[in-house]
């Protein structure tokens, strides 16, 4: 699913003047084009999501179901790969102190 993002054009001394606005408006989903001379130099925006949230796995399967006339079936070795994959990225969640 693509989103559509708004663009906002600054100048590098709009950046420098108040880069927390910069940031809070990238927060917000915009996407802003730093230009020098009236070309583009930089573009902040946010990074991509982790990847397909578990709801559209599972509309994405449900659509395959109706199309296919019967349920996917995962390999028997599936939920071991799930939970090796879940044990090997244990480490605690520390975001940024700006968060």
């Amino acid at each position: 699913m693509i989103k559509e993002m708004a663009t906002v054009r600054i100048t590098e001394a709009e950046l420098a003047r108040d880069i927390h606005a910069v940031l809070a408006k990238v927060q917000a989903g915009v996407e802003v084009i730093v230009e020098q001379d009236h070309r583009a130099v930089a573009i902040i925006r946010t990074p991509p999501g982790p990847g397909r949230k578990i709801s559209e796995c599972i509309a994405l399967a449900k659509a395959h179901e109706a199309k296919l006339g019967y349920a996917p079936v995962l390999d028997p070795d599936f939920a071991n790969d799930v939970q090796a994959a879940i044990d090997a990225h244990r480490e605690p969640l520390t975001p940024p102190a700006w968060d």
